[in-house]
């Protein structure tokens, strides 16, 4: 049982990341005005989110650019559009997927450009790349941190090596990332202790990024508070890819730190979030994400069950058991 202490003090080492953009533009391809993008800016300040991840540094040889908003690829010259330079205590952050960007060419000197926070996106059998992005985000200033996606399909031992090499990397935070929504507390609370082993190890710090598939990103993210995780992402009204991820109403709501304000979360959400709804983005839990979460797999035959209308999930369910 978790002491009471830590559920009803706050740890000063707590960091609140909004994934918003990023997660969230994984449901309408990035497509959201700047209007959107600058309040969204001028909540988190108010707010006191501690970093607003902009999107992705995306491959614009791997990816079209007319078929995307400008939050897949994240120029620099576009973020100065809405942070200017960002003279708040709000800090920037990008996502660079191993094998989908030209890291070395695309991500230029930190005191170059308005983003504070590189976070490196891998699976298992990337590491090394990972490591070779890490190292090069680090040499050129900023701070950086590694997510290790789909980790309730890795095995144990596998994790243990993958946190080692990383612990020996100049890598700030190690992520873990429940990319199917599949877990549930009990299992993170130990995922929790291993990577809490390796942090004291190396001397970092540990993150959490939930998905909603089984209704949990909320539970599982104050799980990991309790645990002992600092940095804490989630998105306004769970906007994410599939069933979406920790609500940052939520999240600021439960966090007891004075310096957390939900009431600019509600107003952002009251003006934006229902009218993205209406222009037909679709996000947030429902049978066909539950079902992907339940059988621990990825939620693409969802999504696509989603954008085809379906609503026949018990035929659904079936098509899923047959994947097993």
């Amino acid at each position: 049982m978790k002491e009471i202490s830590k559920l009803m003090n706050y740890r000063s080492d707590v960091r609140v990341v909004d994934a918003t953009l990023r997660d969230g533009g994984l449901v309408n391809n990035f497509r959201f005005t700047d209007e959107f993008v600058k309040d969204l800016y001028l909540a988190n300040i108010k707010a006191g989110v501690d970093y607003m991840e902009f999107g992705y540094r995306a491959d614009k040889e791997m990816f079209k650019v007319e078929e995307f908003g400008p939050c897949k690829f994240c120029d620099d010259e576009y973020i100065r559009t809405i942070v200017g330079e960002n003279h708040t205590d709000l800090k920037i952050a990008i996502m660079a997927d191993v094998g989908r960007c030209n890291y070395k060419q695309d991500i230029v000197e930190r005191e170059n450009s308005p983003v504070d926070l590189i976070r490196v996106a891998t699976y298992l059998h990337q590491i090394p790349t990972a490591v070779d992005m890490i190292e090069d985000a680090k040499k050129k200033g900023y701070e950086v941190s590694c997510n290790i996606m789909a980790i309730s399909n890795a095995q144990e031992g596998d994790l243990k090596v993958a946190l080692d090499i990383l612990g020996q990397s100049p890598v700030d935070v190690f992520y873990i990332v429940d990319s199917f929504g599949a877990l549930y507390p009990e299992q993170l609370a130990r995922i929790a202790d291993l990577y809490l082993e390796a942090a004291d190890k190396y001397g970092k710090k540990v993150g959490i990024h939930a998905h909603n598939n089984q209704q949990l990103a909320f539970a599982n993210t104050i799980e990991a508070v309790g645990d002992g995780v600092d940095w804490l992402d989630a998105t306004y009204s769970s906007m994410g890819r599939g069933a979406g991820n920790c609500a940052m109403e939520l999240l600021l709501g439960f966090l007891k730190n004075p310096k957390y304000n939900a009431y600019p979360v509600f107003q952002f959400i009251e003006k934006h979030m229902d009218r993205l709804r209406e222009e037909g983005a679709v996000w947030g839990y429902d049978l066909q994400y539950l079902l992907t979460g339940l059988f621990n797999q990825h939620p693409r035959t969802a999504i696509q069950y989603t954008k085809e209308k379906r609503k026949d999930v018990s035929e659904f369910y079936k098509e899923i058991i047959s994947q097993e």
